[in-house]
């Protein structure tokens, strides 16, 4: 008899540890657990921690509530301006209702894949490509509203953010869009040269009449060209010559008012000349 009866306790306590296996669950903090009692959805989501379920009858799936990070793979599309390219992104998503991920969809990750690949062609196809390189902010706003459609409410799923990752343009393209921005460079730099050209003709015109105010400054200038010249250990020597002197040479050369001015030198006569000159003068 206590045989038996030992027999029995270690049934008994066999029994209660293996009902005790299959119906203690943990959930991590980072989950939530869903019960499925003969297939129907419990209401109660089970938080972190340890809890009970009836072995058999119930069936816990557990949901990772962390914010999952996929690789969209790079998508061939054609830009509203016909330009071929090839995009990737990366889609940032996260469970908010852990009932609708589990009952309402099949494999949210590889939905949510499809869902974005989708997206991705939509949203290139309706921009061009100086929005897609330019505007990186506009484009990933577009696909996450376009992402988060179908898969909020339907799916229980937050995409939080979406961003495109790489560009990749054809080499022609690529060449073109070289030249262009070579070409936009030359352009900037012709205009600021021209608009310095302009600035600086205008301070010149400035320094002329300031100049032409004060005569003794043309003089001024003049020196400090020759102080520049100098500087330069050049053979060639510069001498100014003072503009006032040129001045008074030429007062000096000019007749008095009212007198008139010397003939001409014509230069020396000759004999057969000057004898045709005298007969002339004889027989008037």
């Amino acid at each position: 008899m206590g045989a038996a009866v030992v027999v029995a306790v270690v049934v008994v306590v066999a029994v209660v540890v293996v009902v005790l296996a299959l119906s203690i669950r943990l959930v991590q903090q980072y989950q939530r657990g869903i019960v499925f009692r003969f297939g129907r959805v419990l209401d109660d989501v089970r938080q972190p921690g340890l809890h009970l379920i009836v072995p058999i009858a119930d069936r816990m799936v557990r949901v990772s509530m962390q914010t999952t990070v996929i690789g969209v793979p790079a998508q061939g599309a054609i830009t509203r301006d016909n330009v071929t390219l090839t995009v990737d992104a990366v889609v940032y998503y996260r469970v908010v209702d852990p009932v609708k991920a589990l009952v309402n969809v099949h494999d949210y990750p590889a939905a949510v894949l499809q869902v974005a690949q989708t997206a991705l062609r939509s949203v290139i196809g309706k921009a061009d490509l100086d929005t897609l390189l330019g505007d990186r902010d506009r484009i990933n706003a577009e696909l996450k509203s376009v992402i988060d459609a179908p898969t909020e409410k339907p799916w229980g799923l937050l995409i939080e953010r979406v961003e495109v990752k790489d560009v990749s343009l054809p080499e022609g393209m690529k060449r073109s869009m070289s030249r262009q921005a070579e070409a936009e460079r030359e352009r900037r730099a012709r205009v600021i040269a021209a608009d310095g050209e302009f600035q600086a003709s205008r301070r010149l015109a400035d320094a002329s009449r300031a100049m032409a105010a004060t005569p003794g400054a043309y003089q001024l200038r003049l020196l400090q060209t020759v102080v520049d010249v100098a500087a330069e250990k050049n053979s060639t020597l510069v001498m100014p010559f003072p503009v006032e002197l040129l001045r008074f040479f030429d007062q000096i050369a000019r007749p008095p008012a009212g007198q008139p001015s010397a003939a001409p030198d014509l230069g020396p006569v000759s004999e057969s000349v000057a004898t045709a000159a005298e007969a002339d003068g004889t027989t008037r």
